[in-house]
């Protein structure tokens, strides 16, 4: 009983002291906040960190929320955020803190929305992706518009990844279909990579991720692909195929932030700034300002992630009395916005015979809402266990699974309105194998075909394929003896 006692009074005092603060953590206390709410909640959290650490040497630290931390499961999606990416952008950073605290929190205390949430998906959250270029800003006044933006190598990291739309517009260019897992095409690089930036390239190779947002500061809207643009203006729309989806989803943060990122009566940001609540707080990346080589759509082009960016405010380091009134405006969004790698359609596909799943199938999909007949121009692809998630909002498509050595299948779906806090529709592929091209024959072969000495020992093919061997060869032996007939 004393024993038991002793183990009630540390929880006691875990949850006591490390309540949490709103303030602005330092790179010290960052991971102490990740460590607290893994002890509290060690079931269904892992800390870890990325392969890289920054240019001074500081670990790059993320959180995970699973049902089972440190593996994928079988059709549930994963998700990330990943903020302080600009090292002066910081209420991000706080906001990720805040909320691997209240689903923590949430979940222990039995809300089952935040249970069901975590039971279905692997949630992962990143709270700085550049702690340097923080300290750096912190140390300073945190007021410098560009001051520990950078990391400590003066690179911008959202434009140190591969530039993947320039591959993308030149394959659409030269009529080229490969339309997705572009990285491989990249021949040359015009910077060299940043540790930083090769951290979160290896994650996003290693951990097959469905859905996605960075978080960044200095104005109010939800931005979506494609931030590059095509012909190389300074703006233009460049739209991408899943342009209604994408649209979607920064519409789904836009209009669950509370504090008016929708809004059109609100005043814009800096003296001149848009007021992007006229446009539903939303806007593609390339209309606003082209982009070349940034995270949002390296995610697109290089994985089956479908990620947009989060401006969360006009300031970028605002005071630290103003972020439990920021975590309200966001809380709900945050949350509503993970929901969305649930729309559309997820489910196997498989070997018809053997039932093993089929990794790196293609799922090509087309929309037919309306009579429509469009091609959407971006394919994903099954992962390692056959499995495969494709975000999608409500109509009538057509979804076909391709894969070399096999026949495509394709299944026609109507996806609906996502239900509150609902799973995607389940589709499978089962996909017949091709049998080997046929033996060539001559008419004047002669055939006995039970005859032992035929057989070859241990040859594999042979016994697959010798009913059908078979059957070719008595089809055969019977139109030579026709043609013989037919000549007397």
């Amino acid at each position: 009983m004393k024993f038991f006692l002793q183990i009630i009074s540390v929880i006691f005092f875990i949850h006591s002291y490390w309540a949490f603060d709103f303030k602005h953590h330092n790179n010290e206390e960052l991971p102490a906040v990740l460590e607290n709410v893994h002890a509290r909640c060690t079931n269904i959290t892992q800390v870890y960190t990325l392969s890289e650490k920054s240019v001074l040497g500081l670990p790059l630290y993320v959180i995970e929320f699973s049902s089972q931390p440190g593996h994928h499961q079988l059709l549930k999606p994963e998700f990330k955020y990943i903020a302080n990416m600009h090292g002066n952008e910081v209420l991000g950073r706080e906001l990720l803190l805040k909320l691997a605290d209240y689903l923590c929190e949430r979940y222990m205390a039995g809300d089952p929305e935040i249970q069901k949430l975590i039971h279905l998906t692997r949630i992962h959250l990143m709270p700085s992706m550049n702690p340097d270029g923080w300290q750096l800003a912190t140390d300073t006044g945190g007021q410098d518009y560009l001051l520990g933006r950078y990391n400590n190598r003066s690179v911008d990291l959202n434009r140190n990844f591969p530039d993947l739309d320039r591959i993308m517009f030149g394959n659409e260019q030269a009529h080229i279909e490969h339309n997705n897992h572009l990285l491989q095409q990249v021949d040359h690089l015009t910077e060299p990579i940043q540790p930083e930036t090769k951290a979160v390239m290896r994650l996003i190779m290693q951990v097959p991720f469905v859905l996605s947002a960075n978080l960044h500061g200095g104005d109010l809207v939800a931005n979506y692909p494609y931030d590059a643009s095509r012909s190389g203006a300074l703006t233009e729309y460049s739209k991408s195929p899943d342009d209604q989806t994408f649209r979607h989803l920064a519409q789904t943060y836009a209009s669950l932030h509370h504090g008016g990122m929708a809004d059109s009566k609100r005043a814009g940001c800096g003296t001149d700034g848009f007021n992007f609540g006229k446009q539903g707080g939303i806007t593609n990346g390339a209309a606003w300002y082209s982009v070349q080589g940034g995270m949002q759509d390296f995610n697109y082009l290089s994985s089956n992630d479908f990620e947009i960016t989060l401006e969360l405010g006009c300031e970028k380091y605002p005071g630290a009395d103003t972020l439990e009134h920021e975590w309200e405006n966001n809380k709900e969004a945050l949350l509503g916005f993970m929901w969305q790698a649930h729309i559309g359609v997820k489910g196997v596909v498989k070997d018809a015979l053997t039932g093993k799943p089929i990794a790196n199938a293609i799922i090509h999909t087309k929309n037919i809402t309306d009579g429509r007949s469009d091609d959407i121009e971006h394919d994903i692809t099954s992962v390692h266990g056959g499995d495969y998630y494709r975000l999608l909002t409500p109509g009538d498509y057509e979804i076909t699974a391709v894969s070399p050595g096999y026949s495509p299948q394709t299944r026609r779906v109507k996806v609906r309105e996502h239900g509150e806090k609902s799973e995607a529709m389940l589709i499978d592929f089962w996909l017949q194998p091709l049998l080997p091209p046929p033996r060539p024959i001559e008419d004047d072969d002669v055939f006995e075909l039970d005859q032992e000495s035929n057989r070859s020992q241990g040859n594999s093919e042979y016994e697959t394929y010798n009913e059908l061997l078979k059957d070719r060869l008595r089809k055969k032996w019977i139109y030579n003896i026709y043609k013989r007939a037919a000549k007397q």
